[in-house]
């Protein structure tokens, strides 16, 4: 193996590992995002009519079902196992189709959901567990 597929390896198994934490990290977030928009908290806005329009209650469960599931696959991706990285790539492009709907409610936290399940995308489909 080369020099430079070994540095690729090395960084792809580090940001996997990175990718795992901000997964289980990421996934708490929209647990406690998801509690706070079904308790009709006030910390959720209430913006524009949009086409893909849910009432706050139905986001709040879409994202507190979605945060239970990001939590639990960052957690098996520490395994390194191949099923777990496959969950891993699928949740976190479920995650960027989702965000990009909550969009119109707050973007700014969207688009980072978006770029860091972007970067776990990439971090573990360049991952072989094997070569390292």
């Amino acid at each position: 193996m080369s020099v430079d597929s070994q540095v690729k390896q090395g960084v792809a198994k580090g940001t996997s590992i990175g990718g795992a934490v901000l997964l289980v990290t990421v996934g708490v977030l929209e647990f406690f995002q998801g509690i706070s928009a079904i308790a009709k908290d006030e910390v959720i806005v209430t913006g524009v009519e949009y086409t893909f329009k849910f009432d706050i209650t139905a986001w709040g469960w879409i994202h507190l079902m979605l945060g239970v599931i990001v939590a639990g696959v960052g957690a098996a991706l520490f395994t390194g196992a191949a099923w777990a990285r496959l969950a891993a790539m699928t949740i976190c492009a479920v995650s960027i189709f989702l965000n990009f709907l909550w969009l119109p409610y707050y973007p700014w936290w969207s688009i980072t959901i978006i770029a860091l399940n972007a970067v776990v995308i990439w971090a573990v489909a360049t991952w072989n567990p094997d070569q390292v």
